[in-house]
């Protein structure tokens, strides 16, 4: 209704996209090639992007490997890599915080305990990461029906140890010089908000709009405001 050709596939491991069983499958390298090879494939030169938590991560691996393919970049919860290395080696709290990712490295472990009894754990981990009403019943139960299309969460899990396995060579220049919008619930349990404010220093013409009462999943718990910023900030 804005105008907007909008883009939304499922990134590989996820939905009815393929899971690859190799772990370097899902390095960032290549999820930043599936980006580019999709506006390849439809004759797209420049982009719009936007990513919410591994979108995000993509997305901002995408415009720092390929600046001249983004326009516009948005991320939602997510802090720009440098950042996110910096915490995760000298913040104790973001540590403790993202104990999950270094659980995941355990072959065939996550996978037996998210996926036991009909994905029960990874339903209850979901709900825990949001706030009362983020996922009413039957979005839970959609995503399970998504779990199971997928084979399972292996190629998801993969997202994780591909992080730690094959982390990307770091750019030469960090600096995103495209507009930069990003969108931030503060009662984020995963990921500290200070990291959202150390992203600005990579984002000359960034702006941070940060919701007070919005948990990790911001477009769900503020999906108008949300919009209304995306409309917006793409739009100019």
């Amino acid at each position: 209704r804005q105008g907007f050709r909008v883009l939304a596939p499922d990134q590989r491991g996820y939905n009815r996209s393929s899971a690859p069983a190799a772990v370097s499958a899902y390095a960032i390298t290549n999820l930043v090639r599936d980006v580019i090879a999709l506006l390849d494939a439809l004759d797209i030169p420049q982009v719009n992007l936007a990513g919410h938590d591994w979108g995000a991560a993509v997305a901002w691996h995408t415009a720092l490997q390929h600046p001249d393919r983004v326009r516009r970049l948005a991320i939602a919860n997510v802090p720009h890599p440098a950042v996110m290395r910096r915490f995760l080696r000298h913040s104790p709290r973001q540590m403790l915080k993202s104990w999950y990712i270094f659980f995941f490295q355990i072959p065939g472990l996550a996978e037996f305990l998210l996926e036991a009894r009909d994905f029960n754990l990874a339903v209850r981990s979901l709900q825990r990461s949001g706030l009362p009403g983020t996922f009413a019943p039957d979005e839970l139960e959609r995503y399970r029906q998504s779990w199971k299309t997928a084979g399972g969460l292996r190629g998801m899990i993969h997202w994780y140890r591909a992080a730690l396995r094959y982390p990307p060579p770091e750019p030469a220049d960090p600096v995103l010089r495209m507009p930069v919008l990003i969108l931030w619930g503060k009662r984020d349990i995963a990921l500290h908000s200070a990291m959202a404010e150390a992203s600005m220093a990579y984002c000359p013409q960034g702006r941070l709009v940060a919701f007070d009462d919005a948990s990790h999943w911001v477009m769900r718990d503020r999906p108008a405001e949300v919009n209304r910023e995306l409309s917006e900030h793409f739009g100019m």
